[in-house]
C-alpha cells in the first residue's frame, strides 16, 4: 500500500473527547452573553468520547483583567450534557471555555468497583491501578509524590487492600496532578458582559423638563425638575428619570406645534433638533439652566434614589456648531446643501444626520465618544440612545466597548423600533437594554408568543427588554380607544412581564389619549413641539396605583428578573395568566389580567402546582397585592373575574399553608 498520503495525518489524533454546544454562546462566540454582578452563571456543554472511558472536564474562567484562569469541574447531568457554575463578582468582561480529557484513573476505579461487586478476582486490576498511581507520582512534587507511592504500594499487597483505591485523599491527589493527556480544548474562548443590577431591574420615567414650571406659560428649568418632578416621581417609585435632549435647539426649519412646518415666534422646537449658537451636544439649553443646575439636579435625584438618564441623539440641527466647523461629517447634495433626515414621504428639514461613511469617520467617532465621556464625567451613567439603527453598527460596537472598558457601570438603552433581527443585532453589539414591540402586542396570543421568545429562547442571553406602553412618539390605538382601564392594563402588563419598564409621563398617568388624527399614533398637542402644563393632582391620575405597582415590584424579587416567566392556561382568551418566581420558589407572583378594557371577563386559571412547590392536597392563599384581598384556593384550577372599570388585573402573592392551630390557618 502506498504511503504517499501519510503527511495528511492530523497534528494530534489521540484527542478522543468531543466538546460541543458550549452555552451560553452567541453567534459562535462573536458576541458576548450578558449577566448581572452577583450572578451564579451556569455553563453547559455536550461532552463525550468514543468507547466507555470516564471523562473529566473543567470549566476555565477569568475576568478579562486577570492573567491566570480559574477552574471548576463540570458535572454530568443527563445524556452527555454537562454543567458547571461560576460566580461573577466584578463588573466588566469575563472569559470562559472548557477542557476535557479521558480520565484513566477514574475509569479504572469505576471498573474496579464493578468487579468487586461481582466478586471477581481483582489481583491484576490492582497492579494496573498501582502502575497508574506510580506514573502520576513521578510527575508530582513532594510530599504528594511520597503519598502516592504509598498508595501504589498498598494496592500491590493484594485484594485485601482494594478499598484503598476509593480513598478520597487518593482521588484528590490524582485529580490535582492528572497530566490531562491528549486533552481537548473548546475551540473558542467565549465572553460574558457583567453589568450592575439596574441593567436587569429598573423603573423608568420620561419627562420634558421645559414642561415642569410651576407657573403656566413659563419655560421649565432643570431646577424645576429638581424641586418639583423629583419628589413626584420618587413618590411613585421610579428609580430612573430619562430626559429627552437638554441641549440648545436650532431655529432653522424649526417645527411648530403638532409638527407643522412653520414655527411661531414662541414655539420652542423639537429637542431632537440639537444645536445652536449656544452650543451643541455638550451644552445645555440656556432656558433650562446651566451645568451647575444640572449638577444640582443630579444631587437631588441621588437623594431620592433616582438616576438621571440622558438622551444620546447623534444628529444636528442646521445651526449646530458641527455644521460650520466640520461640514465633512455630513452628506452633501449636488446643489451643495446638506442632506437632511428623511423617511419618505416624511421630511425632517430641522435635522441633519451624520455621514458615517465620511472619509473623516475616525474624527467623527472620536468626537462622539468625547461627548459621551463629557456627560459621564458630569455624573451620568445611563444613556437612552435615539434611533441607533440609523447609525453604523461598527460604530456602536466600538463606542460601547470603549466606554465600558473605562466605565463598566454605564448602561445603554437602545431605542430602535425596527425589524427584529436589527434590534437583536444592536443588543449583541453591546446595548444593555432594548425597547421592544410590547406597545403593539395586545392579544393573549401575541403577548404569550412574544414574551416566550424573549425569555425562554437563546435571545435572552443578549437581549434585555425594557417595556414602554407609551412614548412621546407612540400613542397606540389600544390606549386611544380603551380609556383609563386600558392604561391600567398596560401598566400592570409592563410592570410584571418585564423587570425593566418605563412610562412617558405625565401623559401616561393622566391617561392622555387624543391622537393628532384618526389612524395616527402621534399625540394631539404633542409635547415634542410645545410646552405643556400638567395638572399633576388631577382626580383621574393613576399616580397612586403606579406607586403601588412599583412598590410591589420592589418588595417581590420574583418580579426583578425575566427568565422565570411562565404562562398558564385560562378558559377565556381575554384573560392572560402568568407567574414569576425566585429560583427557590420562596417568592411566587401570579398575575392575571383582563385584556378587554371595556367589559368584565371571567374564567378558570390552571396552575402547575408541582412546579410551584405547592402541595396538591393542601389549600393555598392568593393575596392580591393591588387590592389587599385574600382568597383561599384549592387545587390547580380556580375561578377569576375582573371588571376593568374597577381594576383589570390581579397581582397575586401565592402563600403556602405552613401550619394549622385551632381554627386558624397560617400561610407564608
Amino acid at each position: 500500500m502506498s504511503n504517499q498520503h501519510c503527511d495528511a495525518f492530523p497534528a494530534e489524533g489521540r484527542q478522543r473527547v468531543v466538546i460541543a454546544q458550549l452555552l451560553p454562546e452567541v453567534d459562535c462566540g462573536r458576541f458576548a452573553a450578558k449577566r448581572i454582578i452577583g450572578d451564579l452563571v451556569t455553563i453547559e456543554a455536550d461532552i463525550f468520547a468514543d468507547g466507555h472511558d470516564a471523562i473529566a472536564a473543567v470549566l476555565r474562567y477569568r475576568h478579562a483583567r486577570e492573567e491566570t484562569w480559574h477552574e471548576t469541574p463540570f458535572t454530568l447531568t443527563v445524556n452527555d450534557r454537562w454543567h458547571a457554575q461560576f460566580a461573577v463578582n466584578e463588573l466588566g468582561i469575563y472569559e470562559y471555555t472548557a477542557v476535557a480529557w479521558i480520565d484513566r484513573f477514574q475509569t479504572w476505579v469505576r471498573d474496579l468497583r464493578k468487579r468487586l461487586d461481582a466478586r471477581q478476582d481483582v489481583s491484576v486490576d490492582l497492579l494496573i491501578g498501582a502502575e497508574l498511581i506510580d506514573t502520576i507520582a513521578r510527575q508530582a512534587p513532594e510530599p504528594d509524590a511520597t503519598t502516592l507511592r504509598a498508595y501504589a504500594a498498598t494496592l500491590r499487597t493484594g485484594p485485601a487492600a482494594a478499598e484503598a483505591a476509593f480513598d478520597p485523599q487518593l482521588h484528590a491527589l490524582m485529580r490535582q496532578h492528572d497530566p490531562r493527556a491528549f486533552a481537548t480544548s473548546y475551540p473558542r474562548v467565549l465572553r460574558l458582559v457583567v453589568d450592575r443590577t439596574r441593567a436587569r431591574f429598573s423603573t423608568w420615567y420620561e419627562l420634558f423638563p421645559r414642561s415642569w414650571s410651576p407657573e403656566p406659560g413659563r419655560h421649565g428649568t432643570l431646577r424645576d425638575v429638581a424641586e418639583r418632578a423629583i419628589p413626584y416621581i420618587a413618590g411613585m417609585g421610579f428609580d430612573v428619570l430619562y430626559l429627552p435632549p437638554i441641549h440648545p435647539i436650532g431655529h432653522t426649519f424649526r417645527k411648530g406645534r403638532n409638527n407643522t412646518l412653520t414655527a411661531g415666534p414662541d414655539d420652542p422646537g423639537s429637542p431632537w433638533a440639537i444645536g445652536g449658537p449656544e452650543g451643541g451636544h455638550d451644552a445645555i439649553h440656556p432656558q433650562l439652566g446651566t451645568l451647575a443646575d444640572f449638577q444640582y439636579l443630579l444631587k437631588r435625584a441621588r437623594e431620592h434614589g433616582i438616576e438621571i438618564a440622558l438622551d444620546l441623539a447623534f444628529q444636528c440641527s442646521p445651526d449646530h456648531p458641527y455644521v460650520r466647523e466640520h461640514p465633512e461629517w455630513f452628506r452633501h447634495r449636488p446643489d451643495g446643501t446638506i442632506q437632511y433626515a428623511e423617511n419618505p414621504p416624511k421630511k425632517y428639514q430641522d435635522i441633519y444626520p451624520f455621514d458615517f461613511e465620511s472619509p473623516a469617520w475616525r474624527n467623527l467617532w472620536a468626537e462622539l465618544r468625547r461627548v459621551v465621556c463629557f456627560w459621564i464625567e458630569q455624573g451620568v451613567r445611563i444613556f437612552r440612545v435615539d434611533n441607533p439603527h440609523t447609525k453604523a453598527f461598527p460604530f456602536w460596537e466600538w463606542l460601547i466597548a470603549e466606554i465600558k472598558n473605562t466605565y463598566p457601570d454605564v448602561i445603554f438603552l437602545s431605542e430602535a423600533f425596527t425589524r427584529p433581527k436589527v434590534m437583536y443585532h444592536l443588543a449583541k453589539l453591546g446595548f444593555s437594554q432594548s425597547y421592544t414591540y410590547f406597545a403593539w402586542r395586545n392579544t393573549k396570543w401575541e403577548l404569550e408568543s412574544y414574551f416566550t421568545e424573549l425569555t425562554q429562547t437563546p435571545v435572552r442571553e443578549y437581549f434585555r427588554p425594557n417595556l414602554w406602553p407609551n412614548t412621546p412618539d407612540i400613542l397606540t390605538e389600544y390606549l386611544q380607544l380603551g380609556g383609563r382601564p386600558a392604561f391600567l392594563t398596560r401598566l400592570v402588563l409592563a410592570a410584571t412581564l418585564g423587570a425593566n419598564y418605563g412610562i412617558y409621563g405625565p401623559a401616561f398617568e393622566l391617561c392622555e389619549n387624543q391622537p393628532l388624527a384618526p389612524g395616527s399614533e402621534e399625540y394631539l398637542n404633542s409635547e415634542k413641539y410645545e410646552i405643556r402644563h400638567w395638572q399633576l393632582d388631577a382626580p383621574q391620575s393613576l399616580a397612586p396605583i403606579i406607586a403601588r405597582v412599583n412598590r410591589i415590584r420592589r418588595e417581590n424579587p420574583a418580579l426583578q428578573q425575566d427568565w422565570t416567566l411562565r404562562f398558564h392556561p385560562t378558559t377565556n382568551d381575554q384573560l392572560i395568566a402568568y407567574t414569576k418566581t425566585t429560583d427557590d420558589r420562596s417568592n411566587i407572583i401570579l398575575t392575571v389580567v383582563n385584556l378587554d378594557p371595556h367589559y368584565t371577563q371571567s374564567g378558570w386559571v390552571t396552575l402547575p402546582l408541582e412546579d410551584l412547590a405547592i402541595p396538591h392536597d393542601q389549600p393555598y392563599q392568593v393575596h392580591d397585592l393591588l387590592s389587599d384581598a385574600r382568597y383561599l384556593w384549592h387545587g390547580p384550577t380556580n375561578y377569576v373575574e375582573l371588571n376593568p372599570q374597577v381594576m383589570p388585573a390581579h397581582i397575586f402573592l401565592l402563600r403556602r399553608r405552613i401550619r394549622r392551630e385551632h381554627d386558624f390557618e397560617y400561610y407564608a
